[in-house]
Order: C-alpha cells, then structure tokens, then sequence
C-alpha cells in the first residue's frame, strides 16, 4: 500500500470488465477519473479531503491501468465505451448519479460521460483538458497538419508496440520524464531536450535530480509499480482511439455540455498551448452552458492536482458546495 493514503481499494464491475476502484467516505458521490500515465493514486490529496468535507468519493484505474482489466484491442478503449465503464460503476455504487472530475485523459472521459450518459452526471469538472467539443476532424489528424514537420508525442504513439517498447524499457526512468516534463518546474525549466537525433520520446526530456517536490520517491515507486505490471498498451490505446471518437461523437455536434461545469488547470499547462492561436478556454465557454467555475493556478503545470493540491481541494469544494442538494 502507498504511504499515507487509506482509501478502501474494491474490485466493481461495470461495462463487462473489472475496475480497481479507490472507495472513501460518504454522501453525494463524487468520480475522480485519473490521465495518462497515472492511477487513482493521483488523486491521494483529493480523496480524504473530499471524503471529510462530506462526499464519497470514487477514484478508479482507468481500464487498462493497475488493477483493472486490461483488454487487448485497441478498440475497447474508445471514449464512449471508457464513458459507459464510469456510467456502469456509478451505478454499481448504489447512486442515481454523480459528480464527475477528471484530469489529463480523465478530463474527456469525465465530458463524454456527461455527453453521453446525461442523466447519470449532475455536474462535471475537468483538470488540465478543457471540454473543446468534436471539433473539425480527428484530433490526430489536427496534430499532423499543425506537426507535420516536427515531432509530436501523440503522433509518436499512434504505431503500436512502438512506445510501449520505450516506455516498458526502465519504467522509473519513463516517469521520472515525463512526469517532469509537463511540470510547472519542467515547463519553467524549458525542460524539453532539442535533440533531432532521437528515435523516440524519452531521449528528448530530461531526467530531474532531484525530483520535485510535489513527487516523493515513495510516490514515484507506487506508480512505478502500476506500470510494471499493467504495461503501456491500454494506456496509450486511448491515444489510438481519435478517428473513432470522431465517428462517436458526431451526434454531439452543435450541442453544449449542460450539467454545471468547473475548470482548473496551471498558467504554464502544455495542453492550453497545442494549437497555436487558439484559446482553449474561450473554446470551452462556447462548448459548456453552465460553465461557472475557471481557476487558472500561477506557475502550476500539468499534475495540477498533485502540483498543487490545497488550491484544487478549495475549488474543487468551492464548485462542489455551489451544487443544488441531492
């Protein structure tokens, strides 16, 4: 077990696979759904905070993760059917329905099963990724026309095998990189190697010494250990999934997000800055109707709530107590 943290780790089944569940406290339940590459332990500063102020809180792997199954086709890990494992377990919880918060990768999961499974959200929270709608065409295909020239991680993991041999190679080292890459310290440290020679990602970013100080070496170990014996396959099939979650979500077109919603991410965050000259944020005011929480942290990264985890339990509570009762 990690230091510090005393969730109830259970095993639900939902969507006809088996989810690594984090289980704290009780009331008005509330999903926090973890990014790449993480686990629910991302949200060890989150879960006791919620469940004292008075919410149950579920924090699962991500299929494909951890302790959750982990189906091989690349397929399975589309957005609506991603988005039908988070409908199925709140419904295993007992809860008519519930609060859905994501980070990173959690943040579309948390969109789409507002999108899709309307009735099962009250209101929706995303961290890092703002809520952008379908858009124009597959995103992969968006990142090969702005990137075409240049090397671009999700580009880089569309072949597969490719990256999961890199990453699967020294997973401690794997981390250790990307982790700090996204970072506010990274970001500000320009931490990014111009390294044309390199075949893959990793050869590209630094290795931090030492580690930041959101990110102990305990922590470190815990996800280290998640990956050795999950791999990196399911992970980066979400990343494969972009030309079907095209097709998915063209019923969405035109339409908004209607549950209340709440924005948080860091000033240096890499994801605001993909497509050049355009504001994400702006993008989401026009995508959600009810948009009524956007807390921008100074100097925060991308692992904003570890970065940062007292200023994302107060806005988080902030959005949660402004939230008709249940």
């Amino acid at each position: 077990m990690p230091p510090a943290v005393t969730p109830d780790l259970q095993t639900i089944e939902t969507n006809g696979i088996r989810l690594r569940v984090a289980l704290a406290g009780a009331g008005p339940l509330v999903v926090l759904i973890h990014g790449f590459p993480e686990s629910w332990y991302s949200w060890r500063h989150q879960i006791p905070a919620l469940a004292a102020a008075g919410y149950r809180v579920a924090a699962p792997d991500v299929r494909g993760y951890g302790g959750s199954d982990k189906p091989h086709p690349i397929e399975a890990y589309a957005l609506k059917t991603i988005a039908a494992d988070i409908d199925g377990l709140i419904a295993a919880l007992g809860a008519e329905r519930a609060v859905v918060v994501g980070h990173d990768w959690g943040a579309p999961i948390a969109y789409g099963t507002a999108s899709f499974h309307p009735e099962r959200v009250r209101a929706v929270a995303g961290l890092s990724a703002p809520a952008l709608g379908r858009g124009p065409m597959p995103s992969v295909q968006l990142f090969r026309n702005i990137y075409k020239d240049r090397f671009f991680y999700q580009l880089y993991f569309q072949e597969p095998g490719v990256a999961e041999a890199e990453l699967e190679a020294d997973v401690p080292t794997s981390l250790r990189k990307l982790y700090y890459w996204s970072s506010g310290e990274g970001q500000r440290a320009g931490a990014k190697i111009d390294n044309p020679a390199a075949r893959g990602l990793l050869d590209r970013l630094v290795d931090p010494d030492p580690l930041p100080a959101w990110l102990s070496a305990a922590d470190l170990d815990y996800f280290a250990s998640q990956f050795q014996s999950s791999g990196f396959r399911g992970p980066l099939n979400r990343y494969r999934n972009s030309e079907r979650d095209f097709e998915d979500m063209a019923v969405f077109d035109g339409k908004q997000i209607t549950q209340p919603t709440a924005f948080l991410a860091g000033s240096l965050e890499p994801i605001l800055r993909m497509v050049p000259g355009v504001d994400m944020v702006d993008l989401m005011r026009q995508r959600c109707a009810d948009l009524r929480l956007v807390r921008i942290m100074e100097d925060a990264g991308h692992w904003l709530q570890q970065e940062r985890p007292a200023e994302v339990n107060a806005a988080l509570l902030e959005f949660l107590r402004g939230l008709p009762a249940e």
